[in-house]
């Protein structure tokens, strides 16, 4: 492994400073997936800069709505009582990634920045309809979650930015959401993985958010299932209809852990089962 300088700024101004004075500097934090890929010469930083030590930067609040810190642990999420009564798909999701060792250190906004297709915070913030705040030293900018992935590894963010909080609208008390995930053992990443939030009127679907992982480049709202639903009234047919366009749009590739063909079968499992779910 390389040499590189650690540097642990107090502030989020003296962590934007640096990061724009040193060249090939990478912010860390959990450092779970970081080290990684600096161990496999992915990554060759000459200074890493640490943000554990900016309070400001791991603080859930909640506001009617609620903002999360980019810093947040993915065990903070999980032992937080309001934001899980509040949002229970978001810890459904924070349950089911890696093991409780990794749950303490990886961040909230770690796991969306990575922009791994099978980053599993992704799908229960993407149906939530969260936005994320962006910071440079000269300005920030809220944007929604959906335009933030770009592809593997990349995103909207510039060189000279940080996630500094995920923000989520105040909470429907007539949604109901799922999260639904396929591993190849219980702490492995998703092969295939899906959330759902859905909105009941008079019988019919008022509204639909859907999101896939592990199944495209990045994790992937499902714009066209949404679409179907939302409108119709739920039936076996309508059902069927959304689980074989949930097989239909996801565009998932072959790889050593499975299948395009099974990963797309497994989606419109999911499909059929969260639906099932929470229309009971």
């Amino acid at each position: 492994m390389r040499r590189f300088d650690y540097l642990r700024p107090k502030s989020l101004k003296e962590a934007l400073q640096l990061k724009k004075t040193i060249a090939g500097a990478k912010y860390i934090s959990g450092g779970t997936d970081l080290i990684v890929q600096i161990k496999n010469r992915e990554l060759q930083p000459t200074t890493l800069i640490s943000l554990r030590s900016i309070p400001e930067l791991a603080r859930i609040e909640i506001n009617g709505g609620a903002r999360i810190g980019a810093l947040a642990t993915i065990s903070d999420l999980i032992q937080h009582i309001e934001l899980g009564h509040n949002y229970p798909v978001l810890i459904a999701a924070a349950k089911r990634l890696g093991s409780l060792q990794i749950r303490n250190v990886a961040t909230t906004g770690g796991n969306l920045c990575n922009c791994s297709p099978s980053a599993d915070m992704a799908l229960p913030l993407l149906v939530l309809e969260a936005k994320v705040r962006l910071q440079s030293a000269k300005a920030s900018r809220e944007i929604p979650l959906s335009e933030f992935f770009k592809g593997p590894g990349k995103s909207c963010l510039s060189s000279d930015e940080i996630m500094t909080d995920i923000l989520l609208e105040p909470p429907s008390q007539k949604t109901k959401a799922t999260f639904l995930k396929k591993g190849r053992v219980k702490m492995d990443l998703a092969i295939a993985s899906l959330a759902l939030l859905v909105e009941i009127e008079g019988g019919r679907c008022r509204k639909a958010r859907i999101a896939a992982g592990s199944v495209a480049s990045m994790p992937l709202r499902l714009f066209d299932v949404e679409a179907l639903l939302e409108g119709s009234t739920i039936s076996k047919d309508s059902v069927s209809k959304a689980q074989q366009l949930a097989r239909d749009t996801v565009s998932p590739i072959t790889d050593l852990r499975a299948t395009e063909e099974y990963r797309r079968h497994v989606v419109g499992v999911y499909m059929k089962r969260g639906l099932e779910k929470v229309f009971g």
